[in-house]
């Protein structure tokens, strides 16, 4: 009979910076979703820690915009609007169409890895696995932007991510995310053959078909 996972204490007083970091990437892989309470204490308890960095982690995460303030009941991970998961998907479209246009030569003959990202996708989304598919997919997209060299234009995507990352949660598998991987064939395709005007288009009609997703929700 397998012992039940726990999570494992941080063993000595953690800075303000590691609190936040660990909150954050539980935020980001699922363990707590949109709406999900904080609570000093209880997260003080977990971490085996005072207080103080975990209310300074939170105050942190607020103000990148992660978590927010309820009146009478404390910090929870922020519930993102569809109306901003369309936005977001939106300007994603535009920083993509450059960043494939502009990395196209860096990948021609070498887009091992990309691929690698793409099987797995693939198998995720047979097996209805959301979260591996949300794991592969980030760097399989990151590492596009990354090598146009353009850190601008990375940085103002990665400040993205959040509302990305929230909107895989929301999905279910379907027609939509068997087109996404027939999207990332297709593009990792055009990026082998330095075609960077069809792997920018290719890339930004792929985040506008979730942009339109979320449209479609919100009517």
């Amino acid at each position: 009979m397998q012992k039940k996972k726990t999570t494992a204490p941080l063993q000595r007083e953690p800075t303000t910076d590691q609190v936040r970091q660990t909150l954050l990437t539980r935020i980001l892989d699922g363990t707590y979703k949109p709406g999900t309470r904080l609570k000093e204490l209880v997260l003080a308890r977990e971490l085996n820690v005072s207080q103080a960095p975990v209310r300074e982690a939170l105050r942190s995460l607020k103000a990148a915009n992660i978590v927010e303030s309820i009146p009478y009941r404390g910090a929870r991970v922020r519930v993102v609007s569809d109306s901003e998961l369309q936005q977001a998907y939106t300007v994603r479209a535009l920083l993509e169409e450059l960043a494939g246009q502009l990395a196209a030569t860096k990948f021609q003959g070498d887009t091992r890895e990309l691929r690698k990202h793409s099987e797995a996708i693939g198998k995720a989304v047979r097996r209805q696995d959301m979260r591996q598919y949300a794991e592969h997919d980030y760097p399989l997209h990151r590492e596009i932007v990354a090598r146009s060299g353009n850190e601008v234009l990375l940085r103002l995507w990665e400040q993205l991510h959040f509302e990305v990352r929230t909107s895989m949660y929301l999905f279910r598998p379907s027609a939509k995310l068997a087109q996404a991987v027939s999207y990332h064939r297709k593009i990792i395709n055009a990026l082998n053959r330095g075609d960077g005007g069809e792997a920018g288009r290719l890339l930004r009609r792929h985040s506008e078909s979730f942009a339109e997703e979320f449209k479609t929700t919100k009517n």
